[in-house]
Parts: structure tokens; C-alpha cells; sequence
């Protein structure tokens, strides 16, 4: 085709590169296009960049709260902490008590992301997830309870979107708790295909408060809604459609989001689901030719059609807050119970914790833990200076989840059977039911590791890609073509600089990079700069060569975006140090974790050549990526037993590590876990007195004169508080099935065993 005005190298180099992406750009649907678009691009451009720039990273210093939000965290926060106890609501009650509900609403918990000139709190999201983070360790159902109204729910989506009527109608309401929101998006059937979604609105008139009305008849069957068994306020998407033109000539207008009060006629509450034996409110709703004004379109009439780009851009901070927070939660909960049960449960007269093959497991905990809280002070640092991270966010929500999970299961084997043992006593278990919720909701972790990383990364952190895009979906050719020859020149000095930034790292072994700091963590940035470099050669190629192949070899996309994300979680990692002010006791948790991250960073790039179908380019890669194989090594044996021994010794470093949770006191499980593990550590050498003179016994050994009458009355308390601690549940069998006992034979006269409650299970003698 003949274009006038086009210089040499448009014609003869960028428009054959052109004609070349838009034969390999795969289709993009409305809904994909508008998940990319969400959100903004934050440090995780830099990683993709291959060459971040870790002064602007450290530059954005540390979390801070504020004197009200530490006070609401210090006040309120711990006395709802105070008040709850899982086993009840969740295997008593089977629900939220009413006073835990009136104590949210009348602290103003409902309302903590709403402005205060809403009647809310306006609190940062660095204050909402410490908030979120010390509900979750006493009772998951609870934490749901709080997170549900200040995240995907109708507030955040009003505060955002809403008209200044929906604003002023509604906020006030949901801050102070009159109205409970919940939002129904899954629909039965559709999951993570929104675009499928068999909800529908009808463009009609009808009557509304007895007067002609324009509006839609929206049709509805939704499930998995929390908090939608007992909301006021309903949220929807659907598809909005106008078959008889009475907008305009368009029929087909695309996903919309309305607010529409349960009792209104038509709205059918379902029953309850039952989530992971957990007792927070879920449930289906549906509803049949429901007539609703368009003024209950969430944003007015304008914003027909763009429910599905409101939707991510809310959950591209949200993704970054919730779930993440209760994973933390359950990470640092796994952390303290762990290493301290450890410390006061003997066997063979030693602590378990003394036992390479438990503290191999405690430092994998240990290192998860200080990795995902890391990172969660990354993305909330993030979020607090005004970012929507849509890529961040998901980063965030897979691994979050994902290392939560490693951890419970790591924590259970530990326990043993003080966690398999169900009761009031198990302090592990509802976290461990609770699990399959966190990866599923909010994008299933499958969809996020396979699509969404690495597909919203791979176009929305590259510098060029995005314009190039836009270039070839350019209805006009020659405006498209000249604004593909800009971008183009562009890139391919990028392409360049990226090739030669990765030959040099990888041949010189980082010896020639920079560092923001001096010391032991200097390594760390130097050999983070070669895999980011890496890593963004390795996509160019991905990207170049395989077009939109690459969208479904989903296991190839997968490995790229876990290079990526970690090397997000390593720059938390460092990030975190140098906020704490570089504490040299945490120097072991710092290095386990970073090098976790490099090793799996490296093997993630590793899997991405082994399996790149263009053979000769995955070779001339390795070469030049991975001259001398692998560079990065998992930690040491020596590494593992230093991070276990901070677990399961009161150390400072411990205390940082599992900051941010609710302990309590000796009333609590953990709380007496807590006040044994400390009371074991102080009378180590006394114990230790007694097993150098050769006695087990402590009678004996006072006898023997070896310890003082002190010594053996603490050692005594001690020991009776461990053998509290360690103690099951276990219950009256009609307790656990339900049937009333079956009455004696008759010729014992006598009556059936009245029902008792659960009482404990001691220990088998140490």
C-alpha cells in the first residue's frame, strides 16, 4: 500500500515491523484491555526496566500512621480483639456475635476507608491493614466482618465513582453500620470470565415511587457474596443492554454497576453458604425483572458500560490491602506460635525446636514471614503516597496467600497433634480452614500466577509496548504508522542498552554494579540488578518472538511473572532492613529471605530458557544470561538453624517479626503459650543445671541439693503451665454428632450420662 510523506525508514523499517505486530497481537477483549489500563505503574516498572533504580526505591522512607489512626489501633482495635473468641463464632454460634457487631459499628470500623466529611474515619491504607491484620489473628469470620465494607463493597466504589447524591445518601450510612454493603459480582455462570457473566439489565421505562421512570429490569442469580445475607445495600454487575434504542443507536452497552436496597420488590436474599467452616455472613442473591431507576447506577448515567474498568481500578489498591493483610496476619501467627511451642514441647529432655529437622521447617516460617511482611510495607508504602498498583497488587495477592498456606502447613506439622485436635485449645485450625478462601477469592491464585502478573506486567511496565500497541490498533495507518516509527527508535535503543546491561552482570558476576548502601545487604541490590536485567531481555525476546502465542503458553508466562514478583518481594526485603535501621540481629532473616528470592528469581528465568520453543534463541540466551549456570544458592543449613534459633528464643528480632498481631493474655491461648515460652527460656539454665548433674526429675534434684527451693517451685509452675498449654479438646459424643445419647438397657436402671463440656486431653507423660 502507497503512503505519501514517509521517510526511509518508515517505509522500509517500520512498516514491515508494523505489518509484523499486527499479525502476532492477540485479539484483546473489552474486559482485558481495561485490566491492563487499570491502576497505575509503580517499582515494578523499574524491575522490568533492567536497571531500578533503588535510590528512588529507598527514598520513599517508612509507614507512617498517624497520631489518631495509632490510637484507634491501640484503643478500639485491641479492645474488639479482646472480645473475640473463634471457637464460639465459629463452631457455637456458627455466626458474628451481636455485640462484636454493635462494638464495629459503633467504633466506626465499618467506615474506615469513607472520608471523614462522610461521617467515616479516612484512614490510610497503612492503618486499615494493621486494623485488618490484628482481627485476622483472633478470628478470621471477624476480620471479613470489617474488610468487606472497606474494600470491594458499594463504599470504596462509591467513594471513587459515585455521584455527589450517592455520596451524601450513602456514606454516612455505611460509616456508621445502618447499612451493612456487601457486592455481587460472581454469577453462576461466570467466575474469573466476567465478560460471560448471564446477568442482565433491560433498558425500559417503568414506575418508581409511584411516577414514570426511566430505568432497567435487571435479572440476576449471584453466589459466594459476603455479607450478602444480611446487607441492606446491594452492589451489582451486570450487562446492560437497550434493544429498543431508547439511549441511543448502541444495544449492547457493556458491564454496569448499580446500588439497589435489598428491599427492594424482586430482590431475593438466598440462604447461607458455608465457606470453610467459617461463620462470616455468604450467601446467594438473585432477582427477576427488578425495576431500578438509572439514578441507582453507581455514578449516575455516565457511567454506563464502565463497571468493569471501576471494578479493577477499586480492587488495584484493594488487591494490595485485605488479603495480604490477613496472610501476614497468618504468617506472623504461624511464626509466634510456632518458634514458642517449639521452645516449651520436649521430647528425649530437649526442646523440638533443638531438632535440625523442626528448625528447617521454622526458618522456612520464619523467612516467609519477614518476605511477605516486606513486601506488604512495600505495597502499602505505595499505596499510602497515592498509587493503584494494579500489578503490585496481584503480586501481592498470590504470594501473600500462597506463603500463608506453606506456613499453616508448615505451623500444623509442627503442632502435630495440638493442631490436628479441633476445640477451643487450637489456635492454628480456623487459619488452616480459612485458607482455600484467600486463594480463591479476589482472582483464584491459578488465573493470577498464569494471566495476570506477567500479562498486565509485561505491557504495562514496558516503557514502549503500551504506545506500540496503541500504534497498531490505530484505525488511521499512516498516523499509526508514524506514531509506531517514534516509538519504535526508541525501543530499539532500549532493546540494546538491556542486552548489553545483561551481558556485562551476568559475565563480570555483578562485580562492576552499584549499590544505594555499603554492608552486608550491598550483594543483595548488585545481584537484583543482573536478574532484572535479566528478566527484561528474556521478556523482549518472549514478547518479539512469540507474540500472542505467548498469552496461551500460560506455564511460560507463569515463570516470567514469578521472576518478576521475586524480585518485587526482594526489594521489599531490602527495603524493610534499611527502615528498621539496618538491625544487625535481623541479619539472618534478611539474608534467608533475600537469597530465597535470588534462588527462585534465577530457577524462575532457568524454567523460561529450559522451555522457550524458540531453540537457537534460548541457547544464544543462556549465553548470554547464564554463562556459568547457577549463581544463586538456597540458603545454608548453618543460615536455617541461626533464623530457628530467633523464632524460638525471645529475641529482638522476634518481636519485630510477629509485630502487629493480638497475643493476648493468660485468658488466651496464645497469650499462655506466650507466658510459657518465656518462663521455659528464663529457667533454661536452671534446667540446664539439673541435666549436668544428671537429673530429670526436679524433686530429685532438690533433694540432691543441685537446684534451691525457688529454683524447683518455678520449675514446677512452669511445668504446669506447659502441660496446660500442650492439652486437646476432646467432647461428649452426642456433642460432635448431634443425636442425643441412646438410653441404657433397661435392667441397669440408669439414666443416660448427661452432656458435659469439652474438657482436656493431658499430655502423655514426657
Amino acid at each position: 500500500m502507497s503512503m505519501p510523506s514517509l521517510s526511509f525508514r518508515q517505509r522500509y523499517f517500520s512498516r514491515p515491523v508494523l505489518d509484523m505486530v499486527r499479525r502476532v497481537l492477540p485479539p484483546m477483549s473489552d474486559t482485558e484491555r481495561e485490566a491492563i489500563e487499570a491502576g497505575t505503574v509503580w517499582w515494578e516498572a523499574d524491575l522490568l526496566s533492567g536497571d531500578p533504580d533503588w535510590q528512588k526505591l529507598l527514598a520513599t522512607g517508612p509507614q507512617k500512621l498517624t497520631e489518631e489512626e495509632q490510637a484507634f489501633i491501640d484503643g478500639p482495635t485491641m479492645e474488639v480483639c479482646a472480645m473475640l473468641n473463634d471457637w464460639q463464632i465459629t463452631f457455637e454460634e456458627r455466626d458474628i456475635p451481636e455485640n462484636v457487631w454493635a462494638a464495629l459499628k459503633k467504633h466506626g470500623f465499618m467506615g474506615l476507608i469513607i472520608p471523614k466529611k462522610f461521617g467515616g474515619k479516612g484512614f490510610s491504607p497503612s492503618a486499615v491493614a494493621e486494623i485488618v491484620t490484628r482481627l485476622s489473628a483472633c478470628s478470621p469470620s471477624a476480620a471479613v466482618a470489617v474488610i468487606v465494607p472497606n474494600s470491594l463493597g458499594p463504599g470504596e466504589l462509591l467513594v471513587l465513582f459515585g455521584t455527589d447524591e450517592q455520596k451524601n445518601h450513602y456514606l454516612p450510612r455505611l460509616a456508621d453500620g445502618r447499612d451493612i454493603p456487601a457486592f455481587g459480582l460472581t454469577s453462576e455462570d461466570a467466575g474469573s470470565d466476567a465478560a460471560s457473566m448471564g446477568d442482565r439489565g433491560i433498558i425500559c421505562w417503568g414506575k418508581h415511587n409511584g411516577k414514570k421512570t426511566l430505568g432497567m429490569r435487571v435479572t440476576w442469580s449471584k453466589r459466594y457474596i459476603s455479607l450478602g445475607p444480611i446487607c441492606s445495600v446491594l452492589g451489582l454487575a451486570f450487562k446492560l443492554h437497550d434493544p429498543d434504542h431508547i439511549l441511543g443507536d448502541e444495544e449492547d452497552l457493556g458491564i454496569t454497576l448499580a446500588l439497589v436496597p435489598t428491599d427492594t420488590k424482586g430482590v431475593q436474599i438466598g440462604r447461607r453458604h458455608l465457606p470453610g467452616l467459617q461463620a462470616f455472613p455468604n450467601g446467594p442473591n438473585s432477582g427477576t425483572d427488578v425495576f431500578m431507576p438509572m439514578e441507582w447506577i453507581i455514578g449516575g448515567q455516565e457511567r454506563i458500560g464502565q463497571g468493569w474498568r471501576m471494578l479493577v481500578t477499586a480492587l488495584s489498591a484493594g488487591r494490595g490491602v485485605m488479603l495480604p493483610s490477613m496472610s501476614n496476619s497468618g504468617l506472623k501467627v504461624a511464626s509466634s506460635t510456632t518458634g514458642a511451642y517449639a521452645r516449651v514441647r520436649e521430647q528425649f529432655n530437649l526442646p523440638i525446636g533443638k531438632f535440625e529437622g523442626i528448625q528447617e521447617v521454622i526458618a522456612r516460617i520464619g523467612g516467609e514471614t519477614y518476605t511477605i511482611d516486606a513486601a506488604h510495607r512495600l505495597t502499602l508504602r505505595g499505596l499510602d503516597l497515592g498509587e493503584k498498583p494494579a500489578v503490585i497488587s496481584s503480586i501481592m495477592k498470590y504470594h501473600a496467600t500462597e506463603r500463608m498456606r506453606s506456613a499453616t502447613n508448615d505451623a500444623m506439622d509442627v503442632h502435630s497433634g495440638k493442631a490436628v485436635i479441633d476445640g477451643p485449645r487450637n489456635y492454628l485450625g480456623s487459619a488452616y480452614r480459612a485458607i482455600p478462601i484467600a486463594i480463591t477469592v479476589e482472582g483464584a491464585n491459578i488465573m493470577t500466577r498464569n494471566l495476570m502478573i506477567y500479562g498486565q506486567g509485561s505491557i504495562r511496565c514496558h516503557p514502549y509496548l503500551l504506545d506500540e500497541m496503541a500504534a497498531a490498533a490505530n484505525p488511521d495507518k499512516l498516523e499509526g504508522l508514524r506514531a509506531f516509527d517514534k516509538v519504535l527508535a526508541k525501543h530499539a535503543v532500549f532493546q540494546i542498552k538491556t542486552l548489553a546491561r545483561a551481558i556485562k552482570r551476568a559475565w563480570t558476576l555483578s562485580l562492576f554494579s552499584t549499590s544505594p548502601v555499603d554492608g552486608a545487604t550491598a550483594k543483595y541490590y548488585k545481584q537484583a540488578k543482573h536478574l532484572s536485567a535479566s528478566l527484561t531481555l528474556v521478556s523482549e525476546a518472549a514478547l518479539e518472538l512469540l507474540g500472542g502465542r505467548l498469552k496461551r503458553m500460560e506455564m511460560l508466562s507463569a515463570r516470567l511473572g514469578d521472576a518478576l514478583s521475586e524480585l518485587y518481594l526482594l526489594s521489599g526485603i531490602l527495603k524493610k532492613w534499611e527502615d528498621d535501621g539496618q538491625p544487625a540481629e535481623d541479619l539472618p532473616l534478611v539474608d534467608y529471605a533475600a537469597q530465597t528470592a535470588l534462588a527462585r528469581a534465577e530457577a524462575a528465568i532457568k524454567g523460561v530458557l529450559d522451555n522457550f520453543p524458540v531453540r537457537p534463541v534460548a541457547w544464544a540466551l543462556r549465553l548470554a544470561v547464564r554463562p556459568f549456570g547457577n549463581r544463586y544458592q538456597t540458603p545454608s543449613d548453618a543460615l536455617a538453624i541461626k533464623v530457628s534459633d530467633l523464632l524460638t528464643e525471645p529475641t529482638a528480632a522476634r518481636e519485630r517479626l510477629i509485630d502487629g498481631i493480638y497475643i493476648g493474655d493468660e485468658t488466651t491461648e496464645t497469650g499462655r503459650l506466650e507466658k510459657a515460652f518465656r518462663m521455659t527460656v528464663a529457667l533454661a539454665p536452671v534446667k540446664r543445671k539439673m541435666r549436668d548433674a544428671g537429673f530429670r526429675d526436679i524433686e530429685e534434684a532438690l533433694a540432691a541439693g543441685s537446684i534451691s527451693e525457688d529454683e524447683a517451685e518455678r520449675l514446677h509452675e512452669v511445668k504446669a503451665l506447659v502441660r496446660e498449654v500442650i492439652k486437646v479438646d476432646d467432647f461428649a459424643p452426642e456433642e460432635i454428632t448431634g443425636k442425643a445419647m441412646k438410653p441404657k438397657p433397661a435392667k441397669t436402671r440408669k439414666a443416660a450420662a448427661p452432656a458435659r463440656p469439652p474438657r482436656t486431653t493431658e499430655p502423655a507423660a514426657e
